[in-house]
């Protein structure tokens, strides 16, 4: 619950603050007769999001259990990697973002500025396909369905709050901090998901070695036990884990975070409180 919880918190406020953007800058060039653009937009987004997950959640009952495994472990892969890709992502293009966003705007204003609809869609429904995918491999590892999803849906109810009161200049928040810190929780998650997509292929007999076990610490960590349950809950820690799933584990783990460490020092200034005004709201100078 607790991941699917900062899951949720992190990328909706990355949406939410995209959202932010658009429509401080069409309210600051005095352009709000194009806000229910942007909405409809943001509301295809979350709609496409939702599709998405009741697809990958419903889509697999009438398969088999070997298609079931193999199609859930490629799609936990496929998650990790997208995860990866947008963490990369976001700390790149961060102080860039707010100054491209414009940009895109400034381009479609043009007559009734229908093309807002595609921008808000196209810059919400990354976050939100990246969301429904991970969410949904999160909650297959997990193997359980009503605390995950609560635990999401509380981070990205906290998530749109957040956003709207730094949105209104109510809230500062290091939002660089922010980011570092989930970014690295996120890595390790995501080196969890990527090792229940392993094991799934496993199962599936995709790949070999499901009975071969890098180590069995079942008796000290049982998991049905509170702590058990917790460890496979946060970081999908399993007590019997195979050789192939520990090698992929530290093999995506130990690099991605050595890279990421390193980017997000190279892109650190200094600490720098950051209170948007409520017409002027700008991750760049957040970030």
């Amino acid at each position: 619950m607790l991941a699917n919880f900062l899951i949720g918190l992190r990328e909706g406020l990355e949406a939410g603050l995209v959202v932010g953007i658009l429509i401080a800058y069409v309210v600051k060039i005095g352009r709000r007769d194009v806000l229910p653009r942007i909405w409809l937009g943001v509301g295809l987004a979350v709609f496409l999001s939702l599709a998405l997950g009741c697809i990958l959640t419903f889509g697999t009952y009438g398969l088999s259990f070997q298609a079931q495994e193999l199609i859930g472990g490629l799609l936990s892969i496929v998650a990790a990697g997208f995860v990866t890709w947008m963490i990369f992502w976001m700390l790149r293009t961060a102080r860039g973002l707010s100054r491209e966003l414009r940009s895109e705007i400034d381009s479609h204003l043009s007559g009734a500025g229908w093309g807002l609809v595609l921008v808000a869609f196209l810059a919400v429904g990354r976050e939100g396909i990246e969301t429904a995918l991970f969410i949904w491999a999160a909650v297959q590892a997990s193997g359980s369905t009503t605390l995950p999803l609560i635990g999401a849906s509380l981070g990205i109810v906290v998530s749109v709050v957040l956003a709207y009161l730094i949105y209104r200049g109510v809230l500062s928040i290091n939002l660089s901090r922010f980011f570092t810190y989930t970014g690295v929780f996120l890595i390790v998650v995501a080196g969890g998901v990527l090792a229940y997509g392993v094991h799934d292929l496993q199962e599936a007999g995709f790949l070999p070695g499901l009975n071969t076990l890098a180590f069995d610490v079942s008796a000290a960590v049982p998991p049905d036990s509170w702590y058990g349950t917790l460890l496979k809950g946060v970081f999908n820690f399993s007590p019997a884990t195979t050789v192939f799933e520990a090698a992929a584990w530290v093999a995506y783990v130990v690099p991605v975070m050595f890279f990421f460490l390193r980017s997000a020092r190279r892109h650190s200034t200094p600490a720098r409180p950051s209170t948007p005004a409520p017409s002027a709201i700008t991750p760049e100078g957040a970030l």
